[in-house]
Formats: C-alpha cells, sequence, structure tokens
C-alpha cells in the first residue's frame, strides 16, 4: 500500500470529523483532528474513557508547536533533539486546540514525529493529530496490529493499511516540562 494514498485517505476522513486507527511512531493510535471537539468525544466514547484523562497530540515541527504554545521551554527543545527513541512532553498553556483535550492543569502532551504516514498525514492536515492507543481504557495496550480489539477496528471511521505486520515494543516516554523548566517523568 502507498503511504501518500493512505495519507490522502486518512485525511478525508479527519475532515470530515471521523476518526482513524494508525500506525504511530510508537504504537498503534486512534487519532482525529485535535481541533474538532466532537471527534474528540468520539474517540473518548470508543475507548470508554473518562474526559479528565487527556490524550496527546503529534506534531510535525517548530511552526505547529508555535501555533499551540506561546511559550515552549528550551529544555524542550533539548530533550527531543538529545532523545534517542518517541517522547512526549507535557507543555503548559495550549492553545488553539480542542477545550476536551487539555488536561485539568492546562497542560497537552505534545510529540514530535518523523515517521513517514504520520508526518505526511501532519503537513496535509496543518494541525495536531491527537494520538492514543488503541486500547479500550484499562486494558493493555496493544504491541501489534492483530492485537487491537474488534470494539476498537470496528468503532473507528477508517483503518490506515500500513505496516499491520509490525510489531511495537511500547509507548513513548513521558516528561512534564513546567514553564518554570521543572521537569517530572511520568513514564519512562
Amino acid at each position: 500500500m502507498n503511504v501518500n494514498e493512505e495519507v490522502h485517505k486518512a485525511f478525508e476522513v479527519i475532515s470530515q470529523g471521523g476518526i482513524i486507527l494508525y500506525p504511530t511512531d510508537t504504537v498503534w493510535g486512534i487519532g482525529c483532528d485535535a481541533t474538532n471537539e466532537d471527534a474528540i468525544k468520539k474517540i473518548y466514547q470508543l475507548k470508554k474513557r473518562i474526559e479528565t484523562k487527556s490524550m496527546i497530540v503529534l506534531m510535525n515541527g517548530d511552526r505547529m508547536l508555535y501555533n499551540i504554545f506561546k511559550e515552549i521551554p528550551e529544555t524542550a527543545f533539548q530533550i527531543w533533539d538529545l532523545s534517542d527513541k518517541p517522547t512526549t512532553i507535557i507543555l503548559d498553556k495550549p492553545r488553539n486546540v480542542a477545550p476536551n483535550l487539555i488536561a485539568k492543569d492546562n497542560t497537552l502532551g505534545v510529540r514530535l514525529v518523523k515517521e513517514p504516514f504520520c508526518y505526511k498525514l501532519l503537513e496535509r492536515l496543518k494541525k495536531p493529530l491527537v494520538s492514543t492507543s488503541a486500547n479500550i481504557s484499562g486494558t493493555e495496550t496493544p504491541k501489534s496490529f492483530k492485537e487491537i480489539s474488534p470494539e476498537i477496528l470496528s468503532g473507528v471511521d477508517y483503518v490506515v493499511n500500513l505496516y499491520q505486520d509490525k510489531t511495537n515494543s511500547k509507548p513513548s516516554t513521558i516528561i512534564k516540562l513546567s514553564l518554570d523548566n521543572q521537569v517530572k517523568i511520568i513514564r519512562k
């Protein structure tokens, strides 16, 4: 299957408020337009997840980052530059995203992706992409496409037809970084 064709199909579904099941730089994810409150609600319902448990977004570069965060500590860029594996950083005071995506403490987790499918989809979308593991809340995160439950598969509007034979060991590292440069590791 062609990456560009899949980007096109996923883009069409997301543009119409749909949710997709897609391969990320870590585990399989469920995603939608991070500015679409209704699409985000669909993901919470599908995962049976309480809305106070926030989800992260994927971005593909500085322009998108600065559209969502006015201030980004220099430390964040150092962490991304030095990290040899996918790293999500939780930052303060996001804007220009759906309110139901922002955590109670006014933060949002973000991961910069270089993986070709996600990168190209973000380029086309020009908005952050919601990314949350492809499982019902409280159940184990699937390590491969074949471990994803039928409930999730049938609950999304589109399943990306790429890398379905790939196995991923684990989700990203998560680091919380406040504007006053306090660093806290949430998940190694």
